[in-house]
């Protein structure tokens, strides 16, 4: 058996609107009736209270309860006014309460059905009682001639004549309440199928389980997720997305161009058109930026996704590192089996003292860079970074020196300063050095990697090229700035953010040579003084 689907949100809201509309209409009109009701034996009441006073005043009335036959003068007279009025009786009576005057003539001379006490000590006075034509408000009034009261007045209307009233209203009401029934209905079908269409048709279980699934799916993607409405401001953000911007929990409802990113990012996010796989910069992070525009006639704003390639740009920086030095080992093997076969054919020729003086001499010259290097630099990871440049700058016609004053013992540098982020700093600045470098005369690049009295690390790489404009001097750091091809000039952004990671500064100044000259300060202070804490008494 096939469970019935549960009824749609919208037609819940529908049901739900129409009975409510119902309710208010139908309590409306209850409260129009009794309100109606109400009001309608008021004014009966009132319009009995001046007919009745009005005859009671009158001279013609007060004349004729001192003649001898009252009702001949008195019942055209009172039935003429009863309607012109539209009273139900005028009931004109001596004090003993006998009729002098009725509707129907048969009960003239009988005994008034009522009361008239309050009447006959000069009060005026209104009630509801049933007599001769039925239940009826009336109200009854002395007849004074001076101070003597010579008869009574009683006017009334009957209920059913009120009621017969109200009725008539009561049907107007009632068309007026179908009608804003109707219309109501009308409204709500109209809301409710323009939500419906927003829903998609389901049912307030289904939405609560997408909303469930929505904010599940945010927390659970570690990649950042970004949602910018028409107006260029921040609709929706995951925690990835928050933890890449860098941004706190109040971002969303805030315009991207009012919050603190990279100008380059910025522009980015707020583009009209699609971005595929773009990188950009943040001061800790390498992001790659996807984007689309939401569109529907118009649009409605932009979905962004944010992957995080700070260790992937990291690593695929060491991996061109280690590609670079196996590609001078390879060269290098090439050039040792090049010299083997010129050491064998000397010894073939006879030659043996030069076979050996010339073996000895290159093996010397490699000897003495691997043992100044590893004399000067005890933290392996710099030592191998350093060898593998060398021998990649030798391939490349580029002399690698490694300044005299340099010094860097095993297991100085501190943990908070990852071997990765040096690698980046120093084997980028190396690179676009050699780059720089090549083809000059005396082509040589001289770096320099020393600790200041265990306060900061200090990283200097010169270089004999043509060196840098002081326009471009703050240029240089941005993504993109290249002297070469297209698709260039990521390498110092990166050492820019990793010295910023590292709460560092660099600075490009000009080389004694001509070149230009990087110099890289990084904090080990706070680490030496953490160490010192730990071995204190």
């Amino acid at each position: 058996m096939r469970i019935p689907r549960p009824r749609s949100l919208a037609g819940q809201l529908f049901a739900m609107q129409v009975v409510l509309v119902a309710a208010i209409v139908a309590g409306c009109a209850v409260f129009a009736y009794v309100s109606d009701r109400s009001q309608a034996e008021e004014t009966a009441r009132r319009q009995v209270f001046a007919t009745a006073t009005a005859v009671a005043k009158s001279p013609a009335v007060v004349e004729a309860a001192r003649s001898d036959d009252p009702t001949a003068v008195l019942q055209p007279y009172t039935e003429a006014l009863r309607k012109e009025t539209g009273v139900s009786f005028v009931v004109v009576m001596a004090p003993d309460g006998t009729r002098w005057t009725h509707p129907e003539p048969a009960e003239i001379g009988k005994t008034f059905r009522g009361h008239t006490e309050p009447a006959l000590q000069g009060r005026t006075f209104h009630e509801t009682y049933t007599g001769v034509l039925g239940r009826s408000v009336r109200v009854v009034a002395p007849v004074r001639d001076g101070e003597k009261i010579v008869g009574l007045v009683s006017a009334g209307i009957t209920i059913d004549t009120i009621s017969a009233q109200i009725r008539q209203q009561l049907a107007a009401l009632l068309v007026v309440a179908a009608g804003a029934l109707a219309l109501g209905g009308l409204g709500t079908y109209v809301i409710n199928a323009r939500l419906r269409r927003h829903t998609h048709g389901m049912n307030a279980g289904e939405l609560r389980r997408m909303h469930d699934y929505h904010e599940a799916a945010l927390h659970a993607v570690r990649e950042g997720l970004l949602m910018l409405d028409g107006h260029q401001r921040i609709a929706l953000i995951n925690d990835g997305g928050r933890e890449l911007l860098g941004v706190g929990p109040d971002a969303v409802g805030r315009p991207v161009a009012e919050m603190d990113l990279p100008g380059p990012l910025t522009a980015a996010l707020l583009a009209s058109g699609p971005r595929v796989d773009e990188v950009h910069l943040t001061a800790d992070r390498v992001i790659v930026v996807n984007s689309r525009p939401v569109t529907g006639g118009e649009q409605r704003g932009t979905v962004v996704t944010l992957r995080d390639h700070t260790e992937l740009q990291a690593l695929s920086g060491e991996l061109d590192s280690e590609r670079g030095f196996t590609q001078a080992l390879r060269s290098q093997a090439h050039e040792a089996a090049n010299r083997l076969h010129t050491v064998v054919s000397l010894i073939e020729l006879g030659r043996a003292d030069e076979a050996v003086e010339f073996a000895t001499a290159e093996l010397e010259l490699a000897q003495a860079l691997t043992d100044k290097v590893v004399g000067a630099v005890g933290e392996p990871v710099l030592a191998a970074l350093l060898l593998g440049k060398a021998a990649q700058a030798n391939e490349r016609g580029v002399a690698l020196v490694l300044d005299e004053d340099s010094r860097i013992d095993d297991g100085l540098l501190p943990r908070a300063l990852p071997a990765r982020d040096l690698v980046t700093i120093l084997g980028n600045l190396i690179d676009n050095a050699v780059d720089a470098a090549q083809g000059s005369d005396g082509a040589r690049v001289t770096v320099t990697a020393r600790t200041d009295q265990g306060s900061e690390l200090l990283l200097r790489v010169a270089d004999t090229g043509p060196g840098v404009a002081p326009a471009s001097a703050e240029a240089v750091f941005a993504r993109g700035w290249s002297t070469k091809s297209a698709g260039r000039g990521l390498g110092l952004a990166l050492v820019r953010q990793a010295v910023h990671r590292a709460d560092g500064t660099i600075a490009l100044t000009d080389a004694g040579g001509g070149g230009a000259e990087f110099t890289v300060r990084l904090p080990l202070r706070a680490e030496a003084e953490a160490a010192k804490e730990k071995v204190r008494p």
